[in-house]
């Protein structure tokens, strides 16, 4: 008999793990990209949000927010068909796209309204957002590798989490740190699948994770419209998460076991900056300043250039009276830009 599932009442937060079955390493690199995509686009439709996330060989971790549903805004006909394409072709989207007409033309409200209802069905739920990220993923990995039947062992496992911010910052850490403890990584950040490699990385699909990662702060946690600062959420989780993720050296005489982990000058270092991330691991990703900032230099020297080039005032504005803008995303010293970018600035 299966045991029923802890759910919580209202906004929600669940850890949930599932397996391979045999645990067969089957998901390579490409494998994790879908995967990634597939979890991404059931997060757009569904209302489900991915607070964090470890994709790995042979299992996956997620930090789901499962919203209030009476929070959630009904579908209409337009928000429907927006978020379709992310989950069918484009002859099925035209399918539901004419039912919808007719439905409507006829003056069948309850005939509308049922359409509807069928995918609203599906949103702000646990179980069908795990459904079907799990069945799309076994679908796909069915046609890579040519077989049949089910993918995953057995039903995913879940842990209901306290939405406080200590309860949250563990769970994250934990699932982010699941390749260090694996062994295949030496940090979080160059592990490519997990929700903080993947902030870390920037870009339109790095926002996403930003926000994943902003919502288990306290303030956010307090006021469901408080705006995400990247700057403040990164360093307080990067201090957390390093300090988590410590090597621990066996000790026999102790009778304490040995842990992977990162290295204890790494971790001090983070701690030491304050979870500041350094220049030299931002230059290791794509920096939008470097190709779209214009002039970049101390700020003396960016505002003797805007000084001299008249044709920057037009450029920018009458209203701007001086040229140097500060760089976001890391520490940059004395450096500074003349175009003042806000977002995507430091990329893949």
């Amino acid at each position: 008999m299966r045991t029923a599932r802890l759910l919580g009442q209202g906004r929600s937060f669940y850890h949930v793990m599932s397996r391979v079955v045999d645990r067969r390493k089957v998901f390579g690199a490409r494998d994790k990209e879908v995967f990634r995509k597939i979890l991404r686009n059931q997060e757009a439709f569904s209302g489900v949000r991915v607070v964090t996330y470890c994709l790995m060989s042979n299992h996956f971790h997620l930090l789901l927010e499962v919203p209030d549903r009476e929070t959630l805004a009904p579908l209409d006909e337009e928000s429907l068909l927006a978020v379709l394409p992310l989950l069918y072709d484009g002859e099925t989207v035209e399918g539901v796209r004419q039912e919808l007409e007719r439905a409507r033309l006829s003056g069948n409200g309850a005939w509308h309204r049922e359409i509807l209802g069928r995918y609203e069905r599906r949103r702000g739920d646990l179980a069908r957002f795990l459904k079907e990220v799990k069945l799309r993923v076994t679908f796909y990995m069915n046609k890579r590798l040519d077989r049949t039947g089910t993918l995953w062992e057995g039903r995913y496992k879940s842990v209901l989490v306290e939405d406080c911010e200590q309860a949250l910052l563990t769970i994250s850490a934990y699932i982010d740190l699941n390749p260090v403890r694996a062994g295949i990584a030496s940090s979080p950040e160059d592990y490519r699948w997990c929700g903080y490699a993947e902030a870390l990385a920037g870009g339109s699909r790095g926002q996403k994770a930003r926000e994943g990662l902003g919502l288990m702060l306290s303030e956010a946690l307090q006021d469901r419209d408080f705006r995400h600062d990247w700057r403040r959420t990164v360093a307080r989780y990067r201090v957390f998460l390093y300090q988590e993720g410590r090597e621990v050296a066996a000790d026999p005489d102790l009778g304490q076991e040995g842990r992977r982990g990162m290295e204890e000058a790494a971790v001090d270092a983070v701690i030491e900056q304050r979870g500041v991330i350094p220049l030299a691991l931002v230059l290791r990703h794509r920096v939008r300043y470097f190709c779209d900032g214009a002039v970049l230099g101390t700020a003396a020297f960016v505002n003797t250039v805007f000084e001299r080039e008249q044709a920057l005032r037009k450029r920018f504005g009458e209203k701007r009276t001086s040229g140097a803008r500060r760089m976001r995303g890391a520490d940059w010293g004395e450096l500074r830009v003349l175009r003042d970018l806000q977002k995507d600035v430091i990329g893949t």
